[in-house]
């Protein structure tokens, strides 16, 4: 069989009807006609049982049409490889990350990687959910997730970075209030809260307790924490605590460059609560592009050295 031959029968089998595979052909019927009846004397099988009214897959028609699609995408696949490979990446990479960490991490590394490579064009869509990857054409995402907690037989999971978050505070609360010494300090402190959302996009209740991990013993502290201000909007309580108004338990990679300028102040510097890391994720494809792959390669180096870790300590080096 040759490539024709398997779009032809999944035209067909698509259409419902030799007139809409000619349609979709872009040929009238009787060429689609004759083309089928030649493809099925060449297999000595008939693919189509064929009434004036219906046309039904038989047996061997639907074991040729499990295959064709998988066939035709590796054929797709490898020519887009090879001409990748003689005139650079080309073609579009589209692309899902959390809305915080895509705009302020994924979306310089992916401009620098398109600079690199002028004839590849990227889409990214920054949002709270994680899409339908397959189902809505995306390439894969870069994501903040509990590989435990999530089903993966639909996807190729690979880790890009590890996160947690820290305690923080702006200079001017900790000169007014006092600088927590040990986690149960922090009972006696106004600590601002987000209230998180639940898979179906419903608040739940601020978070109460703060689990911290102490980075050289391991041993973990559940603290309960209260504060006048709560909200969902984790950008709102980071400018409540930049303000003065209370410390805050924030992603790392979020609060660094807030550090490294002196706004905040990390406290309880041996303390972090180990949170959802940093995954790259695909659909699962019988080939993955090269332009897609080559990009999560380089995004898996621009962020296994985490490099809000650098930018977090810039300004203890200075001091």
């Amino acid at each position: 069989m040759e490539r024709a031959d398997l779009d032809l029968v999944l035209k067909v089998q698509a259409g419902g009807s030799l007139a809409a595979a000619a349609d979709a052909l872009g040929v009238v019927p009787s060429v689609v006609t004759k083309r089928l009846a030649a493809l099925e004397a060449r297999l000595g099988q008939r693919l189509f049982e064929r009434t004036t009214r219906s046309l039904v897959l038989t047996r061997e028609g639907e074991a040729v049409c499990a295959h064709a699609r998988g066939l035709l995408d590796g054929f797709a696949a490898l020519e887009s490889e090879l001409r990748e490979r003689q005139l650079g990446l080309s073609g579009t990479v589209k692309l899902a990350a959390t809305l915080g960490f895509g705009r302020q991490w994924v979306g310089p590394a992916l401009a620098e990687f398109q600079a690199a490579h002028p004839q590849l064009r990227i889409d990214l869509r920054l949002g709270e959910k994680l899409p339908e990857l397959a189902a809505e054409g995306f390439d894969g995402a870069v994501w903040l997730w509990s590989v435990r907690a999530r089903h993966t037989a639909d996807w190729r999971t690979r880790r890009l970075a590890r996160n947690q978050r820290v305690v923080v505070a702006a200079p001017a609360y900790l000169k007014a209030h006092g600088t927590p010494q040990i986690p149960s300090d922090l009972a006696d402190h106004a600590c601002l809260r987000v209230q998180e959302n639940d898979d179906a996009g419903r608040p739940t209740q601020a978070a109460t307790f703060w689990s911290l991990r102490h980075e050289r013993d391991g041993t973990t502290s559940r603290v309960r924490v209260d504060g006048p201000l709560s909200s969902n909007s984790g950008e709102l309580v980071r400018d409540w605590c930049l303000a003065g108004h209370g410390l805050m338990l924030r992603s790392l990679w979020d609060v660094a460059p807030h550090m490294a300028a002196g706004r905040l102040v990390r406290v309880l510097p041996q303390h972090a609560m180990n949170d959802a890391d940093i995954h790259w994720i695909a659909p699962h494809q019988p080939r993955t592009p090269r332009r897609v792959q080559l990009l999560a390669d380089a995004l898996a180096a621009q962020f296994r050295q985490e490099p809000w870790k650098a930018a977090a300590n810039a300004k203890a080096a200075t001091r």
